[in-house]
Protein backbone atom coordinates (compact mmCIF):
# COMPACT_ATOMS: atom_id res chain seq x y z
CA UNK A 1 0.00 0.00 0.00
CA UNK A 2 1.05 3.66 -1.01
CA UNK A 3 1.74 6.55 1.44
CA UNK A 4 -0.58 8.40 -0.88
CA UNK A 5 -3.10 5.40 0.00
CA UNK A 6 -2.52 5.29 3.75
CA UNK A 7 -2.50 9.07 4.35
CA UNK A 8 -6.07 9.06 2.69
CA UNK A 9 -7.56 6.39 4.71
CA UNK A 10 -5.60 7.64 8.14
CA UNK A 11 -7.42 10.85 7.07
CA UNK A 12 -10.66 9.34 6.75
CA UNK A 13 -11.01 7.48 9.74
CA UNK A 14 -9.77 10.07 11.77
CA UNK A 15 -12.83 11.64 9.95
CA UNK A 16 -14.86 8.97 11.49
CA UNK A 17 -13.60 8.85 14.69
CA UNK A 18 -13.89 12.31 15.87
CA UNK A 19 -17.03 13.12 13.61
CA UNK A 20 -15.10 16.02 11.86
CA UNK A 21 -15.87 16.85 8.31
CA UNK A 22 -12.59 16.81 6.41
CA UNK A 23 -12.50 18.40 2.57
CA UNK A 24 -12.60 16.41 -0.38
CA UNK A 25 -10.14 13.79 -1.16
CA UNK A 26 -9.70 15.04 -4.79
CA UNK A 27 -9.25 18.53 -3.41
CA UNK A 28 -6.34 17.64 -0.49
CA UNK A 29 -5.03 14.49 -1.84
CA UNK A 30 -5.56 14.58 -5.45
CA UNK A 31 -7.20 11.54 -5.51
CA UNK A 32 -8.62 10.94 -8.77
CA UNK A 33 -8.92 7.13 -9.93
CA UNK A 34 -11.65 4.68 -9.09
CA UNK A 35 -8.87 2.00 -8.57
CA UNK A 36 -7.29 4.64 -5.79
CA UNK A 37 -10.72 5.44 -4.42
CA UNK A 38 -11.13 1.65 -3.71
CA UNK A 39 -7.78 1.34 -2.33
CA UNK A 40 -8.33 3.77 0.48
CA UNK A 41 -11.95 2.29 1.11
CA UNK A 42 -10.00 -1.02 1.51
CA UNK A 43 -7.28 0.72 3.94
CA UNK A 44 -9.61 1.96 5.52
CA UNK A 45 -11.65 -1.36 6.16
CA UNK A 46 -8.38 -2.89 7.01
CA UNK A 47 -8.25 -0.58 9.94
CA UNK A 48 -11.33 -0.85 11.72
CA UNK A 49 -11.46 -4.75 11.44
CA UNK A 50 -7.80 -4.73 13.07
CA UNK A 51 -9.81 -2.44 15.63
CA UNK A 52 -12.31 -4.80 16.80
CA UNK A 53 -15.39 -3.43 14.45
CA UNK A 54 -17.51 -6.45 12.93
CA UNK A 55 -18.98 -6.37 9.14
CA UNK A 56 -21.73 -7.85 8.58
CA UNK A 57 -22.37 -6.72 5.22
CA UNK A 58 -22.11 -4.66 2.12
CA UNK A 59 -24.12 -1.46 0.84
CA UNK A 60 -24.81 -0.18 -3.12
CA UNK A 61 -24.87 3.24 -3.82
CA UNK A 62 -25.64 5.11 -6.84
CA UNK A 63 -28.18 2.25 -8.11
CA UNK A 64 -30.47 5.36 -9.84
CA UNK A 65 -29.88 4.96 -13.45
CA UNK A 66 -30.30 9.34 -13.62
CA UNK A 67 -27.43 9.57 -10.86
CA UNK A 68 -25.32 7.61 -12.90
CA UNK A 69 -25.50 9.36 -16.05
CA UNK A 70 -24.88 12.79 -13.89
CA UNK A 71 -21.41 11.21 -12.59
CA UNK A 72 -20.54 9.66 -16.13
CA UNK A 73 -20.74 6.28 -14.57
CA UNK A 74 -22.07 2.49 -16.10
CA UNK A 75 -21.85 0.76 -12.91
CA UNK A 76 -23.04 1.89 -9.03
CA UNK A 77 -20.50 1.41 -6.07
CA UNK A 78 -20.11 -0.27 -2.97
CA UNK A 79 -19.23 -0.08 0.47
CA UNK A 80 -19.45 -2.00 4.07
CA UNK A 81 -22.06 -2.38 6.70
CA UNK A 82 -21.09 -2.49 10.38
CA UNK A 83 -22.56 -4.25 13.32
CA UNK A 84 -22.10 -1.26 15.55
CA UNK A 85 -24.12 0.74 13.18
CA UNK A 86 -26.88 -1.81 13.00
CA UNK A 87 -30.46 0.11 14.22
CA UNK A 88 -33.76 -1.82 15.13
CA UNK A 89 -37.06 -0.58 14.76
CA UNK A 90 -38.38 1.06 17.74
CA UNK A 91 -35.02 2.13 18.71
CA UNK A 92 -34.04 6.15 18.81
CA UNK A 93 -31.56 6.26 16.54
CA UNK A 94 -28.79 9.07 17.86
CA UNK A 95 -28.20 11.76 15.47
CA UNK A 96 -25.03 12.91 17.49
CA UNK A 97 -23.28 9.43 16.14
CA UNK A 98 -23.00 10.68 12.30
CA UNK A 99 -21.94 14.03 10.95
CA UNK A 100 -24.32 15.20 8.09
CA UNK A 101 -26.98 12.33 8.11
CA UNK A 102 -29.59 11.63 4.81
CA UNK A 103 -32.16 8.85 4.61
CA UNK A 104 -32.92 6.12 2.06
CA UNK A 105 -35.85 4.38 1.21
CA UNK A 106 -34.67 0.31 0.52
CA UNK A 107 -34.73 -3.40 0.71
CA UNK A 108 -32.15 -5.51 2.54
CA UNK A 109 -31.23 -9.46 1.68
CA UNK A 110 -29.95 -12.32 4.03
CA UNK A 111 -27.73 -14.39 2.01
CA UNK A 112 -28.74 -18.17 3.10
CA UNK A 113 -25.74 -19.33 1.43
CA UNK A 114 -22.51 -17.50 0.35
CA UNK A 115 -22.15 -16.57 -3.74
CA UNK A 116 -18.65 -16.88 -4.99
CA UNK A 117 -18.94 -16.81 -9.05
CA UNK A 118 -18.55 -13.87 -10.57
CA UNK A 119 -20.30 -15.44 -13.47
CA UNK A 120 -23.32 -16.63 -11.53
CA UNK A 121 -27.12 -15.83 -13.33
CA UNK A 122 -29.79 -14.40 -11.49
CA UNK A 123 -31.11 -17.71 -10.50
CA UNK A 124 -28.10 -19.28 -8.70
CA UNK A 125 -28.52 -15.65 -6.23
CA UNK A 126 -32.67 -16.03 -5.87
CA UNK A 127 -31.66 -19.74 -4.72
CA UNK A 128 -29.00 -18.25 -1.82
CA UNK A 129 -30.74 -15.85 -0.56
CA UNK A 130 -32.53 -15.96 2.60
CA UNK A 131 -35.58 -13.30 2.59
CA UNK A 132 -35.70 -9.74 1.79
CA UNK A 133 -36.92 -7.58 4.57
CA UNK A 134 -38.04 -3.45 4.00
CA UNK A 135 -35.04 -1.36 5.36
CA UNK A 136 -33.92 2.23 5.58
CA UNK A 137 -30.31 3.50 5.56
CA UNK A 138 -28.65 6.42 7.15
CA UNK A 139 -26.24 7.46 4.35
CA UNK A 140 -23.35 9.59 5.76
CA UNK A 141 -20.12 11.57 4.41
CA UNK A 142 -17.39 12.51 6.04
CA UNK A 143 -16.83 14.97 3.34
CA UNK A 144 -17.65 18.43 4.07
CA UNK A 145 -20.62 19.82 3.38
CA UNK A 146 -21.82 16.89 1.03
CA UNK A 147 -19.41 17.74 -1.73
CA UNK A 148 -18.19 14.43 -3.03
CA UNK A 149 -18.00 13.12 -6.90
CA UNK A 150 -17.40 9.70 -7.15
CA UNK A 151 -13.96 8.83 -6.05
CA UNK A 152 -14.91 10.51 -2.74
CA UNK A 153 -17.67 8.72 -1.61
CA UNK A 154 -15.81 5.08 -2.92
CA UNK A 155 -13.21 6.35 -0.91
CA UNK A 156 -15.42 6.59 2.19
CA UNK A 157 -17.27 3.48 1.96
CA UNK A 158 -19.56 4.65 -0.65
CA UNK A 159 -21.23 7.03 2.06
CA UNK A 160 -22.62 4.54 4.38
CA UNK A 161 -23.23 5.53 7.61
CA UNK A 162 -25.96 3.01 9.60
CA UNK A 163 -29.13 1.15 8.99
CA UNK A 164 -32.09 -0.64 10.01
CA UNK A 165 -33.81 -3.32 8.76
CA UNK A 166 -37.85 -4.03 9.04
CA UNK A 167 -40.08 -6.98 10.48
CA UNK A 168 -42.00 -9.24 8.23
CA UNK A 169 -39.50 -11.01 5.82
CA UNK A 170 -40.52 -12.36 2.92
CA UNK A 171 -39.35 -15.12 0.00
CA UNK A 172 -38.15 -13.48 -2.77
CA UNK A 173 -40.03 -15.54 -4.65
CA UNK A 174 -43.16 -14.30 -3.05
CA UNK A 175 -42.80 -10.63 -3.89
CA UNK A 176 -42.44 -8.71 -7.03
CA UNK A 177 -39.84 -6.22 -5.87
CA UNK A 178 -39.62 -4.72 -9.55
CA UNK A 179 -42.98 -3.31 -8.90
CA UNK A 180 -43.05 -2.44 -5.65
CA UNK A 181 -43.71 1.26 -4.65
CA UNK A 182 -42.48 2.60 -1.59
CA UNK A 183 -43.08 6.08 0.12
CA UNK A 184 -40.85 7.74 3.36
CA UNK A 185 -43.12 10.04 5.15
CA UNK A 186 -41.71 12.23 7.68
CA UNK A 187 -43.58 13.91 10.84
CA UNK A 188 -46.58 12.41 8.74
CA UNK A 189 -45.71 14.11 5.54
CA UNK A 190 -44.07 12.68 2.06
CA UNK A 191 -40.60 13.37 1.52
CA UNK A 192 -39.46 10.63 -0.80
CA UNK A 193 -40.98 8.17 -3.45
CA UNK A 194 -40.05 5.59 -6.00
CA UNK A 195 -40.29 2.23 -7.39
CA UNK A 196 -38.43 -1.01 -6.98
CA UNK A 197 -37.13 -0.48 -10.81
CA UNK A 198 -36.12 2.68 -10.32
CA UNK A 199 -32.96 0.82 -8.62
CA UNK A 200 -31.37 -0.85 -11.32
CA UNK A 201 -34.35 -2.00 -12.80
CA UNK A 202 -34.86 -4.23 -9.61
CA UNK A 203 -33.24 -4.55 -6.38
CA UNK A 204 -32.49 -7.94 -7.36
CA UNK A 205 -30.66 -6.88 -10.66
CA UNK A 206 -28.92 -4.57 -8.31
CA UNK A 207 -27.93 -7.63 -5.53
CA UNK A 208 -26.84 -9.67 -8.70
CA UNK A 209 -24.51 -7.15 -9.33
CA UNK A 210 -22.90 -6.70 -5.92
CA UNK A 211 -22.69 -10.59 -5.54
CA UNK A 212 -20.90 -11.12 -8.69
CA UNK A 213 -18.49 -7.94 -8.00
CA UNK A 214 -17.94 -8.81 -4.10
CA UNK A 215 -17.18 -12.58 -5.74
CA UNK A 216 -14.76 -10.62 -8.51
CA UNK A 217 -12.62 -8.91 -6.50
CA UNK A 218 -12.14 -11.99 -4.15
CA UNK A 219 -14.50 -10.86 -0.88
CA UNK A 220 -17.55 -12.56 -1.53
CA UNK A 221 -20.66 -12.92 0.11
CA UNK A 222 -21.19 -15.07 2.92
CA UNK A 223 -23.53 -16.88 4.98
CA UNK A 224 -25.81 -14.50 7.16
CA UNK A 225 -24.54 -11.35 5.26
CA UNK A 226 -26.78 -8.52 4.59
CA UNK A 227 -27.22 -6.54 1.30
CA UNK A 228 -29.04 -2.96 1.34
CA UNK A 229 -29.57 -3.30 -2.37
CA UNK A 230 -30.02 0.45 -3.27
CA UNK A 231 -32.43 3.23 -2.87
CA UNK A 232 -36.17 3.26 -4.13
CA UNK A 233 -36.15 7.30 -4.16
CA UNK A 234 -34.10 10.63 -3.17
CA UNK A 235 -32.48 10.70 -0.03
CA UNK A 236 -33.50 13.58 2.09
CA UNK A 237 -32.00 15.03 4.80
CA UNK A 238 -32.38 13.44 8.73
CA UNK A 239 -32.25 15.74 12.18
CA UNK A 240 -33.13 15.23 15.66
CA UNK A 241 -37.01 15.46 16.87
CA UNK A 242 -37.87 13.70 13.31
CA UNK A 243 -39.96 10.77 13.04
CA UNK A 244 -40.04 8.37 9.95
CA UNK A 245 -42.66 6.23 8.19
CA UNK A 246 -41.06 4.20 5.59
CA UNK A 247 -43.83 1.89 3.66
CA UNK A 248 -43.19 -0.49 0.66
CA UNK A 249 -45.98 -2.48 -0.85
CA UNK A 250 -46.33 -5.97 0.46
CA UNK A 251 -44.17 -5.18 3.60
CA UNK A 252 -45.12 -4.18 7.30
CA UNK A 253 -44.27 -0.80 7.32
CA UNK A 254 -40.83 0.57 9.17
CA UNK A 255 -41.13 3.32 12.02
CA UNK A 256 -37.91 5.22 13.26
CA UNK A 257 -37.21 8.53 15.47
CA UNK A 258 -34.21 10.66 15.02
CA UNK A 259 -32.94 12.37 18.34
CA UNK A 260 -29.88 14.04 19.61
CA UNK A 261 -30.16 13.00 23.73
CA UNK A 262 -31.65 16.55 24.43
CA UNK A 263 -35.07 16.39 24.17
CA UNK A 264 -36.63 17.57 27.69
CA UNK A 265 -32.92 19.05 28.57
Amino acid sequence: MSERIAAMAEALVGARSTLRQIAPLRESHGLDSLDDAYAVQQAATRHWLEGGRRLVGRKIGLTSPAVQAQMGIDQPDFGMLWADYAFTEGEVVDTRRFMQPKAELEVAFVMERGFDDPEAPMAELIRRLAYVVPALEVVDTAIRDWDIRLVDTVADNASGGGFLMGLGARRVTDIDLRLCGGILSRNGSVVSRGLGVDCMGSPLIATLWLARKMAEVGAPLGEGDIVMSGAFGPMVPVGPGEAYLAEIAGFAPIQVNFDDGRAGA
